[in-house]
C-alpha cells in the first residue's frame, strides 16, 4: 500500500482516505440496517457499528494492497 497520495500538491495518508470511505459506508449500512429492523437482534448497536467500521476499513485496506492503487 502506498503511504500517501498527492491531491493537488497536498499529501494525504492513504489510511485517512480509507477511513473516511469506511466511515461513510458504515453510516449508510447503519441506516439501512436500522430501517430493516436488524438492530433488534444486536445486543450493543454502538459496538456493532464500531466493529463494522473496522471490518470495512480492513477490507478496503486489503483491496488497495492487493490491487496496488
Amino acid at each position: 500500500m502506498t503511504a500517501e497520495l498527492s491531491l493537488h500538491g497536498l499529501y494525504v495518508p492513504t489510511l485517512l482516505l480509507l477511513a473516511l470511505a469506511a466511515l461513510l459506508c458504515t453510516r449508510v449500512l447503519g441506516k439501512l440496517l436500522l430501517r430493516l429492523g436488524f438492530y433488534r437482534l444486536v445486543w450493543h448497536p454502538a459496538l456493532f457499528e464500531f466493529a463494522l467500521f473496522f471490518i470495512l476499513l480492513g477490507s478496503f485496506s486489503l483491496f488497495v494492497t492487493n490491487h496496488g492503487y
